[in-house]
């Protein structure tokens, strides 16, 4: 039925193509440039006051990156926990944080999961993304909402705009396939509708069935065995309404919808060989984007954003009455966000945003009742920038009303939480920049924390946590050849308290704040881009992080001070790619220290360290003036099934070949 829908889908844009759209008409193009749609600005990484890593569509593709998660890999300071498989979910943890504490973003809206705080990056696809970046700490940007302020670290995921050159149109159709069953189609269209606006179509289908070999050691025991239950069924598309109004201001609209089933294969047992755990969702979000420049020295910004996440989760058991567990989750938000930046001087500026947001989750679980939150963010910030220094301070004002029906509500939850960062030039003769950082966040407890069934605990502390920074940037070009090198290096100390960890009380776990954990941790940053010759260039990337992330919660328990699980003491990748006028190749490799599947560092409790080879080669071609580009990924080139959650195999040696036309 997908695959009908999508064909109808791609001839219907096919179709909507003027026939005479081939030729130029100089009239037409000379209009064009009245509509056409900026690109986003790459954020300076070196003048940055925290840490920040970005990259972009071009980098994506010179390296041959395939998703979301394969980008934020090779970000120091992260930890990916991916359950394996390819319908596996996928979350980031920042510098050892926990992933309640990062926030992921959407072109420029913060992602919600009020059920269990984690956003499963693997939703997202590359087909449209034009920049992927991670802050650490504060970012420097203080003309965003409220939200953007309230977790340790932000991934930003921003989409590409529409840029119209010579037509009227962009049409761009790709086709995935690889390894495992691997069936990827996407399409996307955009249209010039008149001198001001402009709108863009992105739909894709994606279904694997996930079926790839592996080994499994127990001990003295050896199985090989294929994954079963790790099939794929996506369905994604997203409109995009585009509006550059001149002094009226800019507007961007978006409705986006997700819909997927997927086997979850589940943790491998010695014996058993399949997994009946199923998951269904279908995510619909809609956003609405207004900003304005009224003159120099003032802007405002408003955004609002309805979203409704549908999850259904089915085992077939004995466990449970009935031999069948199904689970059916909806969330609800309603978000409002409005905020001005006033440049009172040549080098200060000054934000202020207000945040409103309602979350509600309706569920089948007998001992939980619709609850509801409101929440209100108020962000006050300043920044003082000019050649040599930039500071950049705010003041964060949280307050948390939530209730239950038939339950006792929960006490309300008011903070203000401070920031303050620099960045430094000491000398005008380099570019080495010197800066540090400071922020206090506290994460507001989940509803799985606070109502799961006979665990949830409504009296739960939020927890808080505490980051300090001091680091170095170094840019500089060495000569004519070596045209841009690139270093950060930053040390941090960070800190949670009241961590929310399930405790046992009587014969059953129940939520307590209890955990406290010091995070102490080094991350570097290279990179070295050379043109050896007119046509050829080289470009060279490095990351390495060193995280000791231990527990600290009791001095006599027998984990005191032990690495926190899934949390790599060393952790790297890097990358070296070669563009030239015949066959662009690229190599990158990640490395990963051993990790810790328990809280006690034991060796039975060891997971193995691993390093994961891929080279990719791409070759872009001109076809009528249109663009033809082929890539061929060959990944975990060793065919490892290394483990980054234990029992939960990745896929060995695999392979995908892409092709995209644009025209």
């Amino acid at each position: 039925m997908r695959t009908f829908l999508f064909s109808v889908l791609f001839f219907f844009v096919i179709g909507c193509i003027p026939s005479q759209a081939q030729i130029n008409d100089s009239i037409n193009a000379k209009k064009l440039s009245e509509v056409e749609v900026s690109a986003h600005i790459k954020p300076s990484v070196s003048r940055s006051t925290t840490p920040l890593q970005v990259i972009d569509n071009t980098e994506m593709e010179r390296i041959g990156i395939l998703s979301v998660s394969d980008a934020v890999r090779r970000f120091s300071g992260v930890t990916v926990k991916d359950y394996g498989g390819i319908g596996g979910m996928k979350t980031v943890s920042i510098r050892g944080m926990g992933a309640q504490h990062t926030a992921v973003s959407y072109d420029g809206v913060t992602m919600s999961n009020v059920q269990s705080g984690q956003i499963d990056i693997s939703r997202f696809s590359l087909d449209n993304v034009s920049m992927v970046t991670l802050s650490i700490g504060q970012s420097d940007n203080i003309f965003q909402p409220a939200r953007s302020y309230a977790s340790a670290g932000l991934l930003e995921v921003t989409t590409a705009n529409p840029l119209f050159s010579n037509k009227s149109y962009n049409l761009n159709a790709q086709i995935k396939t690889g390894s495992y069953g691997l069936f990827n189609p996407t399409i996307y269209y955009a249209q010039r509708i008149n001198s001001k606006f402009s709108i863009s179509l992105n739909s894709g289908w994606e279904r694997a069935d996930g079926r790839y070999k592996f080994t499994f050691k127990n001990a003295t025991q050896t199985e090989e065995r294929k994954r079963r239950n790790s099939d794929v069924d996506i369905w994604r598309t997203e409109l995009n309404l585009y509006g550059n109004m001149g002094k009226a201001g800019e507007l961007r609209f978006k409705v986006n919808y997700y819909d997927s089933e997927r086997g979850l294969p589940g943790s491998i047992i010695f014996y058993k060989d399949d997994n009946d755990e199923r998951v269904w969702n279908k995510d619909l979000f809609s956003q609405l984007l207004y900003k304005n420049k009224l003159n120099e020295k003032l802007e405002i910004k408003a955004q609002a954003k309805f979203s409704r996440n549908y999850y259904k989760y089915l085992s077939i058991t004995n466990n449970v009455e009935g031999g069948k567990q199904e689970d059916r989750i909806t969330q609800f938000e309603y978000y409002a966000s409005a905020g001005v930046l006033y440049r009172p001087l040549q080098y200060l500026s000054v934000s202020l945003f207000e945040d409103v947001f309602q979350n509600r989750l309706n569920s089948n679980f007998a001992d939980v009742d619709k609850p509801k939150r409101f929440s209100s963010l108020t962000a006050l910030a300043a920044q003082f920038n000019n050649k040599h220094l930039t500071i950049t301070g705010s003041l964060l004002a949280t307050y948390v009303d939530e209730n239950v029906k038939g339950e006792d509500a929960p006490d309300d939850k008011k903070k203000i939480t401070p920031s303050l960062s620099i960045s430094y030039l000491p000398f005008n003769e380099t570019n080495l920049r010197i800066r540090a950082s400071y922020k206090k966040i506290f994460r507001v407890p989940t509803f799985d924390d606070m109502y799961y069934i006979r665990m949830g605990n409504i009296n739960l502390k939020p927890e808080y946590a505490t980051q300090y920074n001091i680091g170095l940037t170094w840019t500089e070009k060495i000569s004519d050849t070596f045209d841009f090198i690139s270093i950060s290096l930053d040390g941090y100390k960070n800190k949670v308290d009241d961590k929310i960890v399930p405790f046992p009380t009587m014969n059953i776990f129940k939520m307590r704040n209890y955990g406290n954990v010091d995070m102490t941790g080094l991350d570097l940053n290279t990179r070295l881009h050379a043109a050896l010759t007119s046509d050829i260039s080289l470009d060279v990337t490095g990351n390495y992080s060193y995280q000791k992330v231990i527990d600290v919660t009791d001095k006599d328990s027998k984990n005191y001070k032990d690495q926190v699980p899934y949390t790599p003491r060393h952790y790297g990748s890097g990358s070296v790619s070669l563009e030239n006028p015949w066959i662009n190749f690229a190599y990158t490799v990640i490395i990963s220290g051993k990790r810790y599947a328990s809280d006690q560092n034991l060796t039975e409790n060891e997971i193995e360290s691993y390093t994961d080879h891929s080279i990719s080669f791409n070759k872009a071609f001109t076809i009528n003036n249109n663009r033809l580009r082929l890539q061929l990924n060959l990944i975990n080139l060793a065919n490892k099934n290394y483990q980054i959650i234990e029992y939960y195999p990745m896929p060995g040696r695999s392979f995908t070949i892409s092709a995209n036309y644009n025209f």
